[in-house]
């Protein structure tokens, strides 16, 4: 039962690719490489190089390879850049995902997993949000996300396709096996960053804000191992095949930490000192966000192994000492 992974050459999605095909699946990527890299894609994989926006080869593809399942992950991710250029968000994050989602009808994919994410809730304060928390996103990167789910439980709604929605928090980390990891140039992801500063890839780690009403000053996330979201959308599409209907749920660990507690961590981690500097607050930045996870954990089973930062901080330096890409 061949399944389409869109963006399977970027971050998440590689890693999402190797949980997939180390668990004998048949998996067929589509990306267009504009952020992915074809040698992330696990070898076992066929990559299919293109647009997720074009029809005509969402069509082929699907028809081709007999596609069972879609997960979806190709889009645009940077809230600061969605602010200043919103249409092209809205175009990749959302018609492309509306032409993506007509595709499924019509090739008759019963299954669909769709890559959201936390920026859906909006400032959502320091209790962890649950899926039936207020929706208020601040950017349009957030509201881009909201509106392709909305559109997922109407045309699931008309045409019976099944869906899961993952709303993930802050990706980090790396492969524990080094096969993938972050290598996007010039990458927002605050470990990331952190992990080239200290490693001397970058001179200093800007922090933006600190005049937030937390302990420190600075915003508060919750920070997610890679691995164990990639383990999250294998089990969400184990339990879509098991008859499961439609779900949407958070991956996150219902911790937060502030973001000098991170850049501590990596100090901590790698042993040498960061240069840190501080800039005013960044647009569509909320003060902390924390999810409550018990949905995934109840409806399919998902139980993290990485929970830790330390450990997520030591994967993600550890790619950077030696990417293989």
């Amino acid at each position: 039962m061949p399944v389409l992974v869109t963006g399977g050459a970027g971050y998440i999605g590689s890693q999402t690719v190797l949980e997939l095909t180390d668990a004998g699946e048949t998996v067929v990527v589509l990306d267009d490489l504009s952020t992915g890299f074809e040698a992330a894609v696990s070898s076992p994989a066929k990559l299919v190089v293109g647009d997720v926006g074009n029809p005509t080869l969402l069509a082929s593809v699907i028809a081709e390879y007999e596609i069972d399942a879609i997960i979806h992950f190709a889009g645009s991710i940077v809230v600061p850049e969605s602010i200043v250029n919103p249409l092209g968000y809205y175009h990749n994050n959302t018609c492309k995902t509306r032409t993506l989602i007509e595709s499924a009808v019509m090739g008759h994919v019963p299954h669909f997993i769709f890559s959201s994410t936390a920026a859906v809730y909006g400032a959502a304060g320091f209790e962890p949000v649950n899926e039936n928390s207020p929706l208020r996103p601040q950017s349009p990167y957030g509201r881009s996300k909201l509106m392709s789910e909305w559109m997922l439980e109407d045309i699931s709604n008309a045409h019976g396709l099944k869906y899961t929605v993952l709303r993930y928090f802050n990706v980090a980390g790396a492969d524990p096996g080094g096969r993938t990891g972050q290598a996007t140039k010039g990458a927002t992801h605050l470990i990331k960053v952190a992990s080239e500063a200290a490693l001397g890839k970058r001179k200093f780690i800007e922090v933006f804000g600190t005049d937030y009403p937390t302990p420190d000053g600075t915003c508060i996330r919750d920070y997610i191992h890679v691995k164990d979201l990639a383990l999250a959308h294998k089990l969400a599409l184990t339990r879509l095949r098991g008859g499961g209907q439609n779900l949407t749920a958070n991956c996150g660990y219902s911790r937060g930490y502030s973001v000098l507690e991170i850049l501590n961590a990596v100090q901590r981690v790698n042993g040498t000192k960061l240069d840190i500097r501080f800039s005013n607050r960044r647009p569509g930045d909320p003060l902390a966000i924390v999810a409550d996870s018990s949905v995934a954990r109840s409806e399919f089973g998902w139980t993290p192994q990485f929970d830790n930062l330390d450990a997520i901080v030591s994967s993600a330096l550890n790619w950077e000492r030696a990417p293989l890409y």
